[in-house]
């Protein structure tokens, strides 16, 4: 067999890498010898050989093209640049005609005579070649981007070339830096490396002439402010199993006083990994929020003075609060999937035109989201949300709402469909006109799921076999992992009722008074996997996604959290906190620990929401015997919401604030309960 002789040439060029590096170590007394030693005999091969191994080159260039792309007369300074294979990377992402110069500066010189000939190559007529010391090169005006890839760790006196960077930097500039790295002893927990793995990578790169310590990102973090980091382990050409780890770093001035929002947006995230508790899948449970916000608006009366607290879900109340107006939104879930989607939709509205947000979270289906993903969202992203996203592109490919917990109940129903022949039944009552259209069609046709054939009355009827059809799918697993009904949750219902008359109360009663087409966001896109422009969430109205765009981004309107309720309840005091149906999953003892920090840390006159499975949930006591005056707002006897799938629907006080402004507002919903709400809540 012959092999192709470009394969051959590769392969040669990579043992001429590999021979340099592993055979002939470091020699020379100043660091310019040393380079040249090193890099001489490989200088001609350097490009393809790292092509494979320096894995954050890409990635952080991305990240620095996101945050320029529309500017121009840009001035980019790649300190320790060698081959000019950045400018050529570069080129990939952001037009090359923004810079009106672009420096490679590198001290040695074999590099710098690849980094000519590609350069004339190329025909760059604004990129020049420096041959020079990093810690002392200074261009004709200040940079606004000035890049350290894979050359930082190489730099001896790394203090000055980052004090010369910052020097050199234009106020609203960044600075972008990809290397090799080990973790101080006690570092973040994104970086953290255990002593053997410290050890062990600072040895081996060692003999290279490669420091891979931590001084060099503690002193960057010393001189200038962190905007994004992303740390991970990437293979290493012909060396089996051994990943090495790196990371992509950019930075701001800390003295910059320009708001400059495309380049830095208000941080939503906290940039640490959570871990996924062992009960949870490996993704988010809900793609969007099975709450009724329609409800949640008249009696929480958002205003800016509020900070809120609520619980992530699929993040679409989140965003909603924040378009109401509330000072700030923290948005808190154990899950850290739920916390990812929420980053997304949040990055995708702040760096995306409305159509692409449409496509990704209204149509559920993006087929450039790849090319988005690296270009737009990541470079914003945290790093666990970076990491989630990056291995569930394919979620936009069939579409978003046909995924996670909920997307496996979505899918079952298209597939009942199918297979009972009811698809055309479920386009016409998702299109009726009318709601007594829906009405005639929810009655007079049988369900497309086989344990609902006359919807209602038949159920209760049903014969062995519908049960058991039944069970397959109101089973506590399948209820968990599908619909997001904890143990707990299911206790509650059955202790009231059966699990078949509550879903037959929720879906009569919502295809009874709530219409499809226009209104019921949350069914409709159960029944067919999307949105349409006019029944969708809120953020995903052209105007309320334009004002969105500018308050996400201006200041930290939105804060992304993942721990438990309770510990981020503690951090702060709260004028509004939202529990959904958040209580329904605690046991006593917990309950009594949530109540104790909802007395703690909401001010007086502030208000707590939540929705049970329970008509009349017992630990409504223990919230009211803490400071609140709770009040039923309504319950499954009557239709409740859009979503219609609680048993009820309570709002709670904090004693000690202004009782009539509330009782006002509140006697708009329930007017039975004004009066004693006025008796209580001028109660001590």
């Amino acid at each position: 067999m012959v092999w192709p002789m470009e394969k051959v040439k590769g392969w040669k060029q990579d043992i001429d890498c590999l021979a340099a590096m592993w055979l002939r170590g470091v020699q020379g007394k100043s660091h310019k010898e040393r380079l040249e030693f090193f890099y001489g005999p490989q200088a001609h091969a350097y490009d393809r050989f790292r092509a494979s191994f320096l894995h954050g080159r890409m990635p952080m260039l991305a990240s620095c093209a996101a945050r320029l792309r529309g500017s121009t007369g840009l001035t980019w300074v790649d300190m320790g640049g060698g081959t000019a294979e950045n400018v050529d990377m570069m080129s990939q992402l952001i037009d090359l005609e923004s810079f009106e110069k672009i420096y490679v500066v590198d001290i040695c010189s074999a590099l710098c005579e690849v980094a000519r000939q590609k350069v004339i190559s190329r025909g760059w007529h604004n990129v020049e070649v420096v041959e020079g010391d990093a810690c002392t090169f200074t261009p004709k005006r200040p940079a606004t981007l000035i890049t350290f890839s894979y050359s930082l760790t190489m730099i001896p006196d790394f203090m000055s070339a980052i004090d010369n960077a910052v020097t050199n930097l234009e106020e609203d500039g960044i600075v972008g830096v990809a290397d090799f790295f080990t973790s101080a002893k006690y570092d973040i927990p994104n970086r953290q490396h255990s002593y053997i793995q410290r050890w062990f990578w600072r040895s081996i790169f060692d003999v290279d002439g490669i420091d891979l310590g931590p001084e060099r990102r503690l002193y960057l973090e010393h001189k200038l402010e962190p905007v994004y980091e992303y740390n991970a382990r990437g293979k290493i050409p012909y060396v089996p199993v051994l990943r090495a780890p790196y990371y992509q770093w950019i930075g701001q001035r800390r003295d910059c006083t320009k708001q400059n929002l495309v380049r830095f947006p208000a941080r939503a995230s906290d940039e640490f990994e959570a871990k996924r508790p062992p009960a949870f899948p490996p993704t988010f449970l809900y793609s969007l929020s099975w709450e009724d916000p329609r409800e949640d608006d008249k009696v929480l009366d958002i205003n800016g003075d509020d900070t809120v607290l609520t619980l992530t879900s699929g993040g679409c109340n989140a965003l909603d609060l924040v378009y109401q107006g509330a000072g700030q939104v923290v948005a808190v879930d154990i899950n850290p999937a739920q916390s990812y989607l929420l980053e997304l939709k949040r990055v995708a509205i702040i760096r995306l035109p409305f159509q692409d947000v449409w496509q990704m979270f209204g149509e559920g289906v993006h087929p450039n989201f790849p090319s988005l993903f690296k270009k737009e969202l990541a470079p914003f992203l945290s790093q666990g949300a970076s990491k989630f996203w990056s291995k569930k592109r394919r979620y936009f490919k069939n579409g978003l709402y046909y995924h996670g917990g909920m997307g496996r109940l979505i899918q079952a129903v298209r597939a009942l469909a199918r297979i009972t022949r009811q698809q055309h039944w479920i386009d016409s009552l998702v299109n009726a006109p009318t709601l007594e259209h829906q009405k005639e069609l929810w009655l007079v046709c049988f369900s497309f799921l086989p344990w609902f054939a006359t919807v209602g009355k038949w159920l209760l009827q049903a014969n062995l076999v519908t049960r058991l059809s039944a069970f397959l799918v109101t089973n506590p697993l399948v209820l968990w992992f599908c619909a997001g009904v904890c143990k707990g949750q299911l206790n509650l219902i059955r202790k009231e009722d059966n699990i078949y008359n509550y879903v037959v109360r929720c879906l009569n009663s919502t295809a009874e008074y709530s219409h499809l087409r226009d209104s019921n966001y949350f069914y409709r896109c159960c029944l067919t996997g999307k949105f349409s422009r006019h029944c969708c969430p809120r953020f995903l109205e052209e105007e309320v996604f334009n004002r969105l765009k500018v308050d996400l981004a201006n200041k930290e309107r939105l804060l992304i959290r993942t721990t438990a309720f309770v510990e981020e309840l503690r951090k702060r005091m709260y004028t509004k906190v939202i529990l959904m149906d958040h209580v329904d999953w605690l046991d006593q003892e917990d309950i009594d620990i949530l109540c104790a920090a909802l007395r703690d840390q909401v001010k007086p006159g502030g208000r707590v929401i939540w929705r049970s499975a329970s008509r009349r949930p017992k630990y409504a006591k223990c919230i009211e015997d803490v400071g609140f005056n709770v009040v039923r707002i309504t319950s499954s006897e009557t239709y409740m919401d859009r979503v219609n799938m609680y048993a009820s629907f309570y709002v709670g006080m904090r004693r000690g604030g202004p009782s009539v402004e509330m009782a006002r507002k509140l006697s708009e919903i329930n007017l039975d309960s004004l009066d004693s709400l006025l008796q209580a809540t001028t109660a001590p």
